[in-house]
This record gives structure tokens, C-alpha cells and sequence, in this order.
């Protein structure tokens, strides 16, 4: 094989494993602590956020102002684990849960199982135990799972009823279901973990045999699809083999030589792709349409991955993004907008919606209302013929209008709109939202 051959199957090699070797890493930095803290616990328990953020927070970018996260890694290779959730009456809810190939493979909530109380067994590939009676079982296609829980949270009066919620999702090991399972107060925490550099970055730093001996040691565990079996196979000539260690050692230096120039060049088409996603423009605004299950399509994938991990089903919630007015120049706060909704147009969704506002560093916006977003649980003042206008300026409208104002900064900013259980005419495209009309 040529190192030029070599080159070009370590490309594909580096983006199909991407998103694998990013969630190993991310696993292993959310999961470095004794005990909950934030949004990090040990292996296969559940962490909690307990208030949302304001504009002085800064370690994640674009957060949200209207669910509660409650999130957990999950290691199925010794046992199955049960996830309990409570009856939320019918407050809108939301599990989804990601394989270690970042598929939304289930998501338990209003949408699917509806908001009453209900016991899943997640459980790994090749499990053929028996469940409990009442248990429903959800397989996994990997022994590496994450869920990213997310709670309807109405402001700052609904936190004590979400935290109720909260601390009523448990998991619990198979082997002690029907037993009082408490997890563990403290938990070893493994060595050598990286806490400080972002898992992006890590993920970069790697060299080909750092990346692609994680990508082997993580794939024994969670094999690839059988839809990838073709692709995949290519991979045996340089050293890639499902269920095998990675030894460069063994390979022909031509093959090395070309395998360390592809995770460069690997990177850059990830990055290229996360740049610029597979989205379509309407009233300016970019609307993604596939997310949460790739498929074969090992690009997008990545890009997705590497823009941010965990994005939801279209089905569960759709983020439309702008950063341009109705005349495609870029949204600031020197000029004043707003966004117009007829009677009939507003957000089609079975939950809710919302529009957040960020800063160009996609983080919230410091104002006098302390208000980062704005959406149909707010107060809003609609006209009289129904339909509804948004304000976005940095000044306050005035008084009578300040119920419908989402402040934003002097200077660049961008918003997102949120679509929780959108309705069909957001899935099947017909819906968009309205342009952001300059009016100053």
C-alpha cells in the first residue's frame, strides 16, 4: 500500500471515528468526580442542573433558558441499568439518549411515552436476560450510553417544583432493582484524566496513534453499525479492525507516514463540515433538519459532533439560528428589530417555543430585566387581531411594550429560536420563522 493510499483511508478512518473517540473523551472528563457536582457525576449516575445561568456564566456556550438539565453517562458492559422517571403531569419532558456513535437511539418523554411514571431497562448489544415485570426494556446498540435529560422549567418560581422532578429520576443497576439502591456517596476517580483542556481540543491534540488506538480500544465495546460493515472493512490494511487493538508498530512505515498526515487533514474536513452544516435558509434564518440520527452520513456526523455533541431529533426540538436582519446584514445592538408573528404563523409546537438571545461569544446578554430569552410562557401583550411582535433592541421600548422585549447587547449578538415537540409543519417545511425586520 502506498502512503498516499494509506493518506486517504486514515481521512475516512478519522472522520467515522470522530464523534466515537470525542464521546470517549468527553466521558471520561464528565465522569472524573467522587461524587454529582454540576454538570458532572461518576459513571451511571445522574447530575443535575438546579438553576439556569446568567450572563456572568461562561464555561458553555449558547446555553438554554428553558429546561433543566439533568445528564448521565452510562457504562452497560457489566449490567443493564433501569431509568425511573415520576409522573411530570404533564409537564413536558424529554431523555433522549445518545450511542457512543452520537445516534439518538430512544427518547422516553411527553412525545413518546407520554409524562406519567415509567421504569426503561437500557441495555447493551448481546444482553438476553429477563426484565422484571413492568419494565420496559430499550436496546442500546452500545455499551456506552449518554443521556441529556432536559425538565421544562418556567423561570425562576418553577425551580423548586422541577428539582421535585429531578431528584425522582434514579438509575439503577439491574442486579438491585426492588431493592433500596442508593449509588455510592464517593467514587474513585480514575488517573491521568485531563479536567482543564475542552474534549475538542483534546481530541485534536491527538497524534494517529493516540486517535486511532482509542477509536480501536473504544469500538470492542460499541461496534460499529451493521450498515458501516462495507466501510469499515477497507480499514483492516491500515490496522483497523473492529474488536482489535491498534498497533502502529506493526504497519509498514509507508502506511504510518500516511496515517500521520491524515488525522490533520481529517480534522480539517471535520471542522469544515461542522463550519458550514447541512441546513436550509428560510426568512434567513438556518433551519437543520438532520440531526440525532446520521445514518451513513459520517460527515455530517462529525461536523454535528464537533460543533457541539448532543443534538436532539428534529422530532423532539428544532433550534432555528440567524445572524442577519431582514436585509442580511449582521443583527447589533445599534439598531432596533422586530420579528412580526400573523395569527396564524405563530411557533407550531405541541410543547413550547422560545427565542434566546446570545452575544457574538454565544453567551447571554447582561439587561435590566435579567431576561435571556423570551417565548409563549412569558406574559406577552398580543395585538388585536392575534398576532404578536418580538422587540430586540438594546433600549427598553417603552413600558408598554416591554412585556414582548428581548433586550440585547450594543453590540453583534444572534439568536435561537427554540422548538420543543415541534408540530408537522415545522418537520415537513413548510413553516419558517418570520425575518427579523430592521426598524431603525
Amino acid at each position: 500500500m502506498t502512503e498516499e493510499q494509506a493518506f486517504k483511508l486514515g481521512i475516512e478512518a478519522y472522520i467515522y471515528g470522530y464523534p466515537l473517540v470525542l464521546m470517549d473523551v468527553s466521558k471520561a472528563l464528565f465522569t472524573a468526580v467522587a461524587a454529582p457536582e454540576g454538570l458532572e457525576a461518576p459513571i451511571n449516575q445522574f447530575a443535575h442542573l438546579k438553576a439556569f445561568p446568567d450572563a456572568s456564566f461562561t464555561s458553555v456556550v449558547s446555553p438554554n433558558a428553558d429546561t433543566f438539565y439533568s445528564t448521565a453517562w452510562l457504562d452497560l458492559s457489566l449490567e443493564p441499568l433501569v431509568l425511573s422517571v415520576p409522573d411530570t403531569a404533564g409537564r413536558y419532558y424529554l431523555m433522549p439518549m445518545l450511542d457512543a456513535w452520537t445516534n439518538v437511539f430512544a427518547s422516553p418523554g411527553k412525545r413518546t411515552t407520554g409524562t406519567g411514571k415509567g421504569d426503561f431497562a437500557i441495555v447493551a448489544p448481546g444482553w438476553s436476560g429477563k426484565l422484571p415485570d413492568g419494565v420496559k426494556k430499550i436496546q442500546s446498540p452500545t455499551s456506552l450510553v449518554w443521556i441529556i435529560g432536559r425538565t421544562q422549567t418556567n423561570g425562576k418560581a418553577d425551580y423548586q417544583a422541577v428539582h421535585a422532578i429531578q431528584t425522582q429520576y434514579k438509575l439503577t443497576p439491574l442486579s438491585q432493582w426492588g431493592k433500596s439502591y442508593q449509588p455510592p456517596n464517593s467514587v474513585p476517580i480514575a488517573e491521568g484524566i485531563d479536567t482543564h483542556t475542552p474534549p475538542v481540543k483534546q481530541v485534536q491534540n491527538l497524534d494517529a496513534a493516540a486517535f486511532f488506538g482509542r477509536m480501536c480500544a473504544s469500538m470492542k465495546g460499541n461496534p460499529p453499525a451493521a450498515a458501516d460493515a462495507k466501510t469499515v472493512q477497507k480499514w483492516s490494511e491500515i490496522g483497523i479492525i473492529p474488536g482489535e487493538d491498534f498497533n502502529i508498530q506493526a504497519l509498514d512505515p509507508l502506511v504510518v507516514k500516511g496515517l500521520e498526515r491524515s488525522v490533520k487533514a481529517g480534522h480539517e474536513q471535520v471542522v469544515a463540515a461542522g463550519q458550514s452544516p447541512k441546513a436550509e435558509i428560510k426568512n434567513n434564518w438556518l433551519m437543520t433538519y438532520d440531526l440525532g440520527s446520521y445514518g451513513t452520513n459520517y460527515l455530517n456526523r462529525a461536523g454535528v459532533a464537533w460543533v457541539g455533541l448532543g443534538a436532539n431529533l428534529p422530532e423532539d426540538a428544532i433550534y432555528p439560528m440567524t445572524r442577519v436582519d431582514d436585509n442580511s446584514n449582521p443583527l447589533s445592538g445599534e439598531h432596533c428589530y422586530v420579528m412580526h408573528f400573523e395569527a396564524d404563523q405563530l411557533p407550531p409546537v405541541n410543547a413550547f417555543w422560545s427565542i434566546t438571545m446570545y452575544n457574538n461569544q454565544q453567551f447571554f446578554v447582561d439587561n435590566p430585566l435579567h431576561r435571556y430569552a423570551i417565548g409563549d410562557r412569558d406574559s406577552l401583550t398580543f395585538n388585536p387581531d392575534g398576532s404578536l411582535d418580538i422587540y430586540i433592541q438594546h433600549e427598553s421600548p417603552g413600558k408598554n411594550q416591554e412585556s414582548n422585549w428581548l433586550p440585547s447587547p450594543q453590540d453583534g449578538f444572534n439568536l435561537t429560536m427554540r422548538l420543543y415537540y415541534p408540530k408537522a409543519a415545522v418537520l415537513d417545511k413548510t413553516w419558517s420563522p418570520p425575518l427579523v425586520k430592521s426598524i431603525s
